[in-house]
């Protein structure tokens, strides 16, 4: 696999994809107004959202390993978003800090509870960093989209993106309960991945450049895919070749039930 990228590069880019999601914000010129891919919500309660999960996450990750989540998981008192745009700015910003300063102390190869324990990604501090930097940008492209001006994800999130769902998301020790199968991944960028889905579960590695094609191979830009992964793009959204079935079974099971 190539090597994720370093702790100091993923705290930044939380810290950047936050400002991100700030300044979508702030520019919305109507914050009640409804986020198509999250229906039941406003914008504002998007914001909300994304502010109380980050505070969870920070109490989440200073308390260190453990196989269930904290019994309480956001500081005692933990103030709500408030509707003056310029002190909602100010909330989220101090919820973005206050989850960097819990993953700068704990550092990256902390143990801490997560909820993807059967998948390739460790239960690690520096592994939920990584997965917060998605947190933002697609939420990002949330508020984007409910002002109609959505926009791609930045390329470098974007390829970070793949490699993140892949091995935290579809990844599983689970079995696979449907015909054995192979799916390549390949993106504008650069990348290509292979998920192998058999008995033993789901495995994601570099697509060797070498090797036999797979049952099905998806392409497009690195943010078209990643969108696609969150369900804010649909499957025709991708150039596929091959039996699209497997990616169908794979978007529709839970391998926790």
């Amino acid at each position: 696999m190539h090597n994720t990228l370093e702790f100091p590069e993923v705290l930044r880019l939380i810290e950047d994809r936050s400002a991100a999601f700030r300044a979508a914000i702030a520019s919305a010129p109507d914050l009640d107004v409804q986020v198509p891919a999250c229906p039941d919500w406003t914008l504002r309660e998007l914001a909300q959202h994304l502010g109380d999960g980050r505070r969870r996450q920070a109490f989440i990750v200073a308390a260190g390993p453990g196989a269930e989540p904290p019994a309480k998981t956001s500081p005692k008192g933990a103030p709500t978003a408030p509707r003056d745009r310029e002190a909602l700015d100010t909330w989220l910003a101090e919820s973005t800090r206050l989850m960097l300063d819990a993953l700068r102390e704990a550092g990256p190869d902390r143990g801490c509870w997560t909820w993807w324990g059967q998948s390739q990604a460790p239960q690690t501090s520096g592994a939920v960093a990584r997965h917060q930097i998605q947190e933002f940008a697609v939420h990002t492209y949330d508020v984007q989209s409910a002002q109609g001006a959505a926009q791609p994800l930045p390329a470098d999130v974007a390829v970070e993106g793949v490699d993140e769902f892949l091995t935290t998301v579809s990844a599983t020790t689970v079995p696979w309960p449907f015909k054995p199968a192979t799916i390549d991944l390949h993106v504008a960028e650069g990348r290509s991945w292979r998920l192998t889905l058999n008995a033993d579960g789901v495995r994601c590695d570099d697509l060797a450049a070498d090797a036999e094609p797979g049952d099905l191979a998806m392409r497009g830009a690195a943010s078209e895919m990643v969108l696609y992964f969150y369900e804010r793009i649909p499957f025709d959204g991708l150039e596929t070749t091959g039996d699209t079935e497997p990616m169908e079974q794979l978007a529709d099971w839970d391998p926790t039930a």
